[in-house]
């Protein structure tokens, strides 16, 4: 007689909020992850220890402002009585002080409520990777891929606060300044050297801590380059494509490629459009470029469909300004390169850093 076979465990979630709707919208997103967990809900904190006396949970997601029984007294005692449930807040309110003293509590993650589709595909990761089973390495609450989350998370929402991060008795810094990665440091580097650090270390602690004021500026690269070419570096010494990185031993060149787009100032994303619509788009930094290609494309067009009488002349510059970012193209022969830059970068700068852009990919 063959033994029966066995069954996989399931990660099972608990959803703390007073609000119904929102309870039933995170249960069926919760529900579509890829561990497939089962996603419990309570709408109140009593009813809410009643559950986790009842059974075992992996995972408790928590709003705050709740009657009687608020969110963080329900944190308080379950970081207590089941040190082994990871928690986390996940508040519509943004406030440094709840989440400062949320952290000292010790709970693993605060979250303010998504409001877009990328914040959302953030959240589920984080989710995620808190379920993972796999102690052996990462950070408290989330493994190295969530630290960047966390980053993206932070920037995204606008925030402005010090994330701290230990790696044994090593202790590093990054502030966040308006959505903005402004600075970093480590025990002996300052700045980028200190953010590339950081991001090297491949387990430790982290915790969120309000900005205590403002942090002079050493970093002007976007978040989203250093991000981009962090992850690139760490993928290609993976693989072997590159010398080998001793997370203890990194130089500026061993981490990062000579000519990196990501280390030119206020740039967020490249393209290098072909005239041609068959041939393909050359990117860096953007995930779905096809709206800003067609709108490069309809611009030019539109210019060079104008009556003769114009004398509008060769077009070879086409620039647009907005609250969220400058886009600066440059006409090279039969190619368009675009350039994306932050939207505080001044007029002199977006003519330095497209210049540089242009010299490591024009042909």
């Amino acid at each position: 007689m063959s033994a029966p076979a066995a069954t996989a465990v399931k990660h099972k979630i608990l959803l703390l909020d007073d609000d119904p709707v929102v309870l039933d919208i995170y249960q069926q997103m919760l529900l579509q992850l890829p561990s497939e967990p089962e996603v419990h809900i309570a709408t109140s904190g009593q009813s809410a220890m009643a559950m986790l006396d009842a059974e075992p949970f992996n995972l408790l997601v928590s709003d705050l402002n709740m009657p009687r029984m608020d969110g963080l007294q329900v944190l308080a005692i379950v970081r207590r009585k089941y040190p082994q449930v990871r928690t986390v807040v996940l508040t519509g309110v943004s406030d440094e002080q709840m989440r400062a003293r949320a952290y000292a509590m010790g709970i693993d993650l605060f979250l303010e409520k998504p409001t877009g589709e990328k914040e959302l595909n953030l959240l589920k990761d984080c989710m995620e990777s808190l379920l993972g089973t796999d102690q052996g390495g990462g950070f408290r609450g989330v493994q190295s891929k969530s630290l960047v989350d966390l980053i993206q998370l932070e920037c995204l929402s606008g925030s402005s606060a010090i994330l701290k991060i230990t790696n044994g008795k090593v202790e590093g810094k990054i502030w966040i300044q308006n959505g903005d990665v402004v600075d970093a440091s480590t025990d002996r580097l300052e700045g980028e050297d200190a953010f590339k650090k950081i991001l090297s270390w491949r387990n430790g602690n982290f915790e969120i801590q309000p900005m205590d004021a403002e942090r002079p500026r050493r970093i002007h690269t976007s978040y989203q380059g250093l991000l981009l070419d962090t992850a690139q570096a760490l993928d290609e010494a993976q693989a072997g494509t590159e010398e080998q990185v001793d997370p203890d031993n990194i130089t500026d060149t061993q981490f990062f490629r000579q000519g990196s787009l990501g280390r030119i100032q206020g740039v967020e994303f490249a393209l290098k459009i072909p005239a041609e619509i068959t041939e393909p788009i050359t990117k860096w930094g953007i995930e779905e470029p096809e709206p800003i290609v067609a709108w490069v494309r309809s611009v030019a067009s539109r210019f060079q469909s104008l009556d003769p009488g114009f004398e509008v002349g060769v077009i070879d510059t086409i620039e647009a300004r907005g609250p969220q970012r400058i886009l600066h193209g440059t006409v090279d022969g039969p190619t368009t390169i675009v350039v994306g830059l932050l939207p505080t970068v001044s007029k002199e700068q977006v003519e330095e850093s497209t210049k540089k852009v242009l010299e490591r990919w024009a042909s």
